[in-house]
Formats: C-alpha cells, structure tokens, sequence
C-alpha cells in the first residue's frame, strides 16, 4: 500500500499507509489528520483542503475549475493548494508528502 506523509497543524508529521483508490480526505480524516471532509467528497466544501510542496503540486497535478472554485472559499490557499476529495491516492503517489493548513 502507499505510504502518505501527513503533516499536521501542530506540526507533528505521521505516515499513514492508504490503499490505493482512496482519496486523500478520506486517508486524512479517518486517520484523525485534521482533514474534515464535511460534505463526503462531493467538492461543496473546502474542509479537506491540503498544501503541497511545489514538487509535490506536479505529482498530484493542477484542480478543475470547480476545485478552484471551491479552494476560494478555503483559508490559507497557496498556489499548491488542493482539496483533498479531489486526489485519489494511487501507487505513484506512494510516499506523497501532504501538509493540512491552519484553519
């Protein structure tokens, strides 16, 4: 199984194994992350919104409009920010760093 390397508020970072086909909300917020995904993955919130590195941005690849719509309304947006719903973790990801921003 991939390996993600989670990033907390608080800093702390945890490694946290997701098989594949699982979105990076879910893997987050069933992990106690920090990653809430109010709205189950159906991208009409911003609660499972991540941070990546700009090298980890080009592995995981730019949002949809509807994404950026939705990123609008989150706090703390970078330009490698994403929503967690909307990445699907798949063996090329293994080893993904991902950081969950401050609220």
């Amino acid at each position: 199984m991939p390996v993600i390397h989670f990033t907390k508020r608080d800093g702390s970072t945890h490694d946290v194994e997701v098989k594949s086909g699982t979105t990076l909300m879910e893997a987050g917020r069933d992990n106690n992350m920090g990653l809430e995904g109010t709205c189950g993955g159906s991208l009409s919130c911003a609660t499972c919104h991540v941070i990546f590195s700009d090298d980890e941005f080009a592995r995981v690849g730019t949002p949809s409009e509807d994404e950026m719509d939705m990123l609008d309304l989150a706090f703390g947006v970078t330009p490698t920010s994403r929503l967690g719903c909307q990445i699907a973790v798949t063996d090329a990801l293994d080893g993904l760093h991902v950081t969950v921003p401050e609220e």
